[in-house]
């Protein structure tokens, strides 16, 4: 479960590019990306945390019941851990993910809400 940063280290918080949890990045080195680790593989890589996450991001939600919330429905997390998320993210995840999202049936969807439903 996520949690709240002291508002001295906000300005360091980092978004998944892929399923837009804001964590820190000691975070992100230690325990890896709660919802997309085994695609991202960001634990104890930080050259790869700074490749599949961003520091620019916009809105911050925090989502206690995500199967039950309908912001959770809307921002397409509904199925992943508690925690915080942002609104939205500028950047993309690296191409050797997206070329293994590819390869699994899935299709990348970017989360900075230019591919909208």
């Amino acid at each position: 479960m996520a949690t709240i940063p002291a508002q001295a280290k906000s300005k360091h918080l980092r978004a998944c590019l892929l399923c837009s949890i804001i964590q820190l990045p000691v975070e992100f080195r230690k325990n890896g990306c709660p919802n997309c680790e085994e695609i991202m593989q960001m634990k104890g890589s930080p050259d790869r945390i700074g490749a599949c996450t961003t520091t620019y991001f916009d809105g911050i939600i925090a989502v206690i019941d995500p199967e039950n919330s309908w912001v959770s429905r809307w921002q397409r997390t509904s199925k992943y851990a508690r925690g915080m998320y942002a609104v939205r993210v500028r950047g993309r995840i690296p191409e050797d993910v997206e070329a293994e999202l590819d390869s699994r049936g899935i299709k990348y969807r970017p989360r900075d809400q230019t591919d909208q439903d």
